[in-house]
């Protein structure tokens, strides 16, 4: 099954109530044990790769690592560059036949991220590709959100008609309270998605798939695994499941998840060794975080996204 892009994906997404996974791998491995996961419970899958990702795995194998997946795939595969940072990096991996990519210039002001992200339009849509990209102010690991209003740093729903109609972007990446890697929240704040947000953009474009970046929940069983056999991640505290789950239940068509996997691959990895301390075989170790990223996989295709069995053929 050749790549696709997720122009199909995301209007049986939206139609029917669900989000697609994007999984963001960082070698072969998990790419291995993501596209397992999606092969097991028959889901479609976006595979994301960072520019930090891409120059660890190496452009030209990216695409050699992918096409040998899809001589045997059975669910559409998408292959997705998540934030791309340059209008160029968007264009190099355009013509490195990624099928989709997020042009992020979401740091820049309004008019500004418009004109970068149309350039990526321009150049991704006369090749087949869809672009992606971001509106508003996603936190990170140690970012402080300061909400001066009832928007503050999160998208705002006046703007979107605008930035999307300006640009002629395919989705739309919005910022409602979700934060990139293991977030560490203040004591006793808990996280919290601005649905009343959410709804507000979604009557301003109706039928739009909209994204959600910085989605891990911190799986505690996971994160005690990592713990427990070396090492002290802080205490981080996730995006609950049930807030995903309605999310993807509205006009959330992609959510994206990261540090879940890394968890996930680590802990295992640390375990297989802490319990085989006299082996020097790599694949004890490496067969052991594989699975433990397609289970997580799994889980969050079946019970979280609702994507398993939607693979369209």
């Amino acid at each position: 099954m050749p790549l696709v892009t997720t122009k199909e994906m995301f209007k049986d997404a939206y139609e029917k109530g669900y989000a697609v996974g994007a999984f963001n791998v960082d070698n072969m491995d998990t790419f291995k044990a993501v596209v397992k996961a999606a092969e097991q419970v028959n889901s479609p899958v976006i595979i994301a790769i960072s520019s930090g990702a891409l120059k660890f795995i190496g452009k030209e194998y990216v695409r050699e690592m992918v096409d040998c997946a899809l001589k045997t795939a059975t669910v559409p595969i998408c292959l997705h560059l998540d934030h791309g940072k340059s209008a160029e990096l968007c264009k190099e991996c355009v013509d490195l036949g990624f099928t989709s990519v997020m042009i992020d210039a979401s740091s820049y002001d309004f008019d500004e991220n418009i004109r970068i992200t149309r350039e990526v339009v321009e150049y991704a849509h006369a090749r087949g590709v869809v672009v992606e990209s971001e509106l508003g102010a996603i936190a990170g690991i140690e970012d402080e959100v300061c909400v001066d209003d009832k928007y503050g740093s999160f998208t705002h729903p006046d703007d979107v008609v605008e930035f999307v109609t300006r640009t002629g972007i395919d989705s739309l990446a919005i910022a409602i309270g979700t934060a990139h890697g293991a977030y560490k929240f203040k004591p006793g704040q808990k996280p919290q998605l601005r649905f009343d947000i959410l709804q507000e953009i979604e009557e301003k474009l109706p039928g739009f798939p909209l994204v959600l970046h910085g989605a891990s929940s911190v799986q505690q069983d996971s994160l005690k695994v990592l713990n427990t056999y070396g090492g002290k991640m802080p205490e981080a505290i996730g995006i609950p499941e049930a807030m995903l789950r309605e999310a993807a239940s509205k006009a959330v068509c992609k959510i994206n998840v990261g540090t879940d996997i890394r968890v996930a691959y680590v802990g295992a990895f640390r375990k297989a060794l802490h319990e085989q301390p006299d082996k020097f075989d790599l694949k004890l170790f490496v067969g052991p975080a594989m699975d433990a990223v397609t289970e997580l996989v799994k889980d969050k295709m079946i019970n979280v996204f609702g994507c398993a069995g939607r693979a369209l053929k």
